[in-house]
Parts: C-alpha cells; sequence; structure tokens
C-alpha cells in the first residue's frame, strides 16, 4: 500500500493525536537543555519588542477575554528558540504554562521569535473547533506578517490579538464578512502538513514491525510524563499573581515567517 494511499485512509484528524506524540518525541531530548520564560503576565515579552502603548492597549483586551470566557489568550515573545523549530517550541511552552481551564483546554499563544523571523499561533484542544489551522493561518498571513515585514512589530501583535479575538468571540456569519479574515475556498496545503503525515505513517510503521522501538517510545513517554507532574507541582503565580489555568495543546494553530 502507498504512503499516500495509506495518508488518504488515515484522514488528517485521526492522524492528530499521533502527530502530538511526534511532537512530544521530538522535543524531549532538547527540553531538557531550554531554559523557557517564566509566565509573569498575559504579555512576556522577553525580546522587549512590544511598546509601552501596544502593552496598555491589548493586555486589558486579553483580561477581558479571560473574565467573559474563560478564554486564556497569552503573547510571548522570545529572545531565541533556542535551535529548535517554532511548533515543538510553542507546544512545549504552552504546555509548561499549562494555558487555558483544565477541563475546557481553552488556552492560546500567541508566539513571537523575532531572531529567529518566526510566528506562532498555538490552539488549546478545546478551541481547535473555533480557531482552526486554516484561520490561525490567515490571521498570520493577513495581519501579522506583513506589518513584521516592515518592522511594525506592536502593530503586528496588536493586530493578530484583535483577529483572533473576534474569532473566538463572534459568529462566524460576522467575522467572514471582514476581508481579512475570509477564508480562501482553495486553500493549499502547507509542506510542512504532508511532512508531518509521512512522518506519521513512518512511526505507526515502526510501532507495528518493531518491539524494540515500541519499547523505547512509550518509555519516552512515561518519562515525558513524569517530568511534566513533577514541574507542575510550582505553578506561576510568583510572578504578578498571574498563572495557567492546566490547560494543554496537541499542537493545532499554523505556524508563519517573514
Amino acid at each position: 500500500m502507498s504512503a499516500r494511499h495509506t495518508s488518504s485512509r488515515l484522514g488528517w484528524g485521526g492522524l492528530r493525536p499521533t502527530l502530538a506524540f511526534i511532537a512530544l518525541v521530538g522535543t524531549v531530548v532538547a527540553a531538557a537543555a531550554i531554559t523557557f520564560p517564566t509566565l509573569t503576565g498575559r504579555i512576556v515579552d522577553q525580546a522587549n519588542i512590544i511598546s509601552a502603548d501596544t502593552r496598555n492597549s491589548i493586555e486589558p483586551k486579553l483580561a477581558d477575554l479571560e473574565a467573559k470566557s474563560g478564554i486564556q489568550l497569552v503573547v510571548a515573545t522570545v529572545t531565541s528558540l533556542e535551535g529548535q523549530e517554532i511548533e515543538p517550541y510553542a507546544n512545549e511552552l504552552f504546555r509548561n504554562w499549562k494555558l487555558g481551564e483544565k477541563a475546557k483546554n481553552n488556552g492560546v499563544l500567541l508566539l513571537v521569535a523575532p531572531h529567529e523571523r518566526r510566528v506562532r499561533i498555538e490552539v488549546g484542544y478545546g478551541l481547535e473547533g473555533t480557531l482552526t489551522d486554516a484561520l490561525s493561518k490567515v490571521i498570520i498571513a493577513n495581519a501579522i506578517t506583513p506589518r513584521f515585514k516592515t518592522g511594525d512589530f506592536s502593530g503586528g501583535i496588536s493586530r493578530g490579538v484583535d483577529d483572533i479575538i473576534t474569532v473566538l468571540t463572534t459568529d462566524a456569519s460576522e467575522w467572514q464578512k471582514r476581508p481579512s479574515l475570509r477564508l480562501d475556498n482553495q486553500q493549499t496545503t502547507d509542506p510542512a502538513t504532508w511532512l508531518l503525515i509521512a512522518a506519521a505513517i513512518v512511526l505507526v510503521i515502526l510501532l507495528a514491525v518493531s518491539p524494540g522501538f515500541r519499547w523505547l517510545f512509550f518509555n519516552l513517554l512515561l518519562n515525558i510524563a513524569f517530568s511534566s507532574g513533577r514541574s507542575s507541582s510550582g505553578g506561576f503565580s510568583s510572578g504578578g499573581g498571574f498563572s495557567g489555568g492546566g490547560g494543554s495543546s496537541g499542537g493545532g494553530g499554523a505556524s508563519g515567517s517573514w
């Protein structure tokens, strides 16, 4: 059976849990050496690219969103991805911060890495049906990266936050009227998606035919679970009383560059 035929039978939805496992296994070695920024508030500007005016403008919007809907949207910038791609870094940071409510997994992370010129919207499990991968891609392409290309980081982040909040809080018939958020019916598939699908197929085959690989794979998962349990005991309340709510993400969202 060809890889193309296998992938069409499995479907993207069926592959999502496997891809989440791939993301976790792919970061297990590197994550031990990474020092993530501390969650000190709804805006964590480690790279120092957000102006004071923009911070003062968007922070009340983030707080209002959480107060009214429970959705925890956090904006973060980092000085470096420490050698990682932005997708596994964002997923690991999201899980480290535990964004969103534990029962609803309704967190969102807008992550900017100016040094690597990469941006990502990471979406919690519970919001993947609303803030879809395709919509996240549209927001990045239309609202964020055009402003980043001109050096307007504050403007791109502010517009991105506004569009994310619009999608999360208004009826689809309303936000679809906005040209900047309208989905193209002929969306092209990101090449990275096909690479993830191919990696998922290889992983499934290895799990099926190699007992040794199965043993290694599931031991890695157990080590990840054990490490996550130890790191979650501290919490993040020391930085001004703000903390994640125990939510998680399985890799939903989209990335972009400029």
